[in-house]
């Protein structure tokens, strides 16, 4: 291929060495690369930097950890303070206050005409793609921060670039233009694997329409992705997530790799002690409780649920997605619960090792199966960034919060649930906006845990009160079960007998100025002119 991959490192550096540290927060484009400029080669060069990073992959296995579904074990890594809500301007954790990407952008934006490129296909094309990273980038600083500068011009200095945030409205608006063009000018289908396309404009589109409520633009744009008949469900839940599906066509986008210039180094980050993992991104029993019962009723509703064997008879994704005590293992059986096994000391105890698990869950979506990478601390796992699942359900949401139920609604559900084998949607219980938006939440919280959205989800929905749901589920103590696990058991369902006793692993906080992420002090200090968000 590829071009897309391979030229990522060396480029890269172009934009590395021209900047002084203020520029970390401004456009790097500020001192403009050395550049003939004189074809669409020299334009498609710099374009392929902004694919660097462009969906932040790492983020998307991080996120989670910062809601009630996932947990963050070291908080080194950044997000364990967004999760317990510890963070403060000075030790934000993990932020997305970094415009190297919207430099990159700006730099194929601002440069782009000089190239007097002739073909007019070829000149949209890479227009496109800049316009569309950068709609995307600004869409989830603004999301998260409530405002950023837009910094699309190039400044004479530093001093220059000092400059305030804009309102979040006039980002949202700034987006809007850039989206709206970029879905204008690219082809459906993209030249090659790896880049982004029209799908892909229009799933940024509808993503973030959906997250600012603006419920008719969420649906057009679902249904213009779904009218283009490029994308369609996996009839496998986990293909998506496994070196052996990374094509498959419910991936609208993915950030792809390769294991020789541009790897994936997180996947470490996913596994357990035992396999030589860090256990720095683990579920939580909250996803657990989160999934149905196998009949489609809830834990509190089914007479299948057993709170002694709490992972039998769930819908088949919680096994596609968790990697729980007692599931099948490629060494035998998964045993996180016992201190021992036999005389030994099991290593994915939670209190055995600092990388053991500590809600004795681990992800299995890219993680499952172990064998398809030759080693998993360094491989070229494609990253979803968009698949058709989330346009089921973002159109599904929109519909329902703009009319109520109708058919159309449930039948983008019930595609889900068929897919994974669980029931469709019992119309009469669903029979209101109010209760067909419970089971869309719960739909939504379980077909896309682990993929970066819970945390977006949360702040976003409002209970019947008026506050966030993230107030409800995100204070409190996140806690792990405990019981024993029968290694010679024959159902991977029941080998795990959990007792009453709930573990601690964290005390949990979220006040409603959480909302909003701090905007680092370090960021103030070079720009004095950022004002800071509520609360920090």
């Amino acid at each position: 291929m590829k071009r897309i991959k391979y030229a990522v490192v060396a480029l890269a550096a172009l934009f590395a060495t021209s900047c002084s540290d203020f520029l970390d927060t401004t456009p790097h484009d500020a001192i403009s690369p050395s550049t003939t400029w004189k074809s669409a080669e020299d334009v498609n060069k710099f374009l392929t930097t902004a694919y660097s990073g462009w969906a932040n992959s790492s983020a998307i296995f991080y996120l989670d950890a910062a809601s009630d579904i996932a947990y963050n074990n070291f908080v080194w890594d950044g997000w364990q303070r967004a999760g317990n809500g510890s963070w403060t301007a000075d030790a934000p954790g993990a932020n997305f206050y970094d415009f190297k990407l919207i430099s990159r952008c700006n730099n194929v934006v601002n440069n782009i005409d000089r190239a007097q490129i002739a073909d007019k296909a070829v000149y949209n094309n890479l227009l496109g793609q800049a316009l569309a990273i950068r709609a995307f980038d600004y869409g989830c600083k603004n999301f998260w921060y409530g405002g950023v500068p837009i910094l699309d011009n190039l400044f004479p200095n530093a001093e220059a670039a000092k400059v305030p945030r804009n309102t979040e409205a006039e980002v949202w608006a700034h987006f809007d233009k850039d989206i709206d063009r970029a879905i204008s000018l690219l082809p459906n289908a993209p030249a090659e694997s790896g880049r982004i396309a029209k799908g892909t404009a229009l799933a940024i589109k509808m993503r973030f329409a959906l997250y600012r409520g603006n419920w008719q633009q969420a649906a057009d744009a679902a249904k213009s992705i779904m009218d283009l008949n490029l994308y369609a469900l996996d009839p496998d839940y986990a293909a998506p997530f496994t070196m052996a599906g990374n094509k498959s066509k419910e991936i609208i986008a993915a950030e792809e790799h390769d294991e020789v210039q541009n790897p994936v180094y997180d996947l470490i980050l996913l596994y357990n002690n035992g396999d030589g993992g860090w256990s720095s991104i683990v579920p939580t029993q909250n996803l657990v409780d989160l999934y149905l019962m196998k009949d489609g009723l809830t834990k509190e509703e089914s007479p299948l649920y057993d709170k002694k064997h709490p992972f039998a008879n769930r819908d088949p994704r919680m096994a596609k997605t968790i990697l729980y005590p007692g599931c099948n293992y490629w060494n035998g059986v998964y045993n996180t619960l016992d201190q021992k096994i036999g005389d030994k000391d099991n290593p994915n105890y939670p209190a055995n090792a600092d990388n053991a698990s500590k809600t004795a869950l681990t992800w299995a979506k890219y993680v499952y199966p172990k064998g398809q990478y030759k080693n998993f601390e360094k491989t070229a796992t494609s990253v979803v960034v968009f698949r058709y699942a989330e346009v089921l359900l973002s159109r599904a949401e929109a519909l329902n919060e703009l009319s109520g139920p109708s058919e159309e609604v449930y039948t983008l559900i019930d595609q889900l649930r068929t897919r994974a084998g669980m029931p469709m949607v019992d119309r009469a219980k669903a029979a209101t906006k109010e209760t067909l938006r419970e089971v869309i939440r719960r739909e939504r919280s379980v077909e896309l845990a682990g993929e970066g959205f819970r945390r977006a989800d949360i702040v976003r929905w409002k209970d019947a009160s008026g506050k966030m749901v993230a107030e409800t589920v995100l204070n409190g103590n996140l806690t792990r079960v405990a019981g024993t696990v029968d290694m010679a058991g024959t159902n991977p369902e029941t080998r795990a007998t959990v007792s009453d006793t709930r573990e601690v692993v964290e005390n949990r906080l979220f006040k409603p100025e959480f909302r909003y992420w701090p905007i680092p002090q370090s960021a103030r200090n070079r720009n004095p002119k950022l004002e800071q968000n509520a609360g920090f």
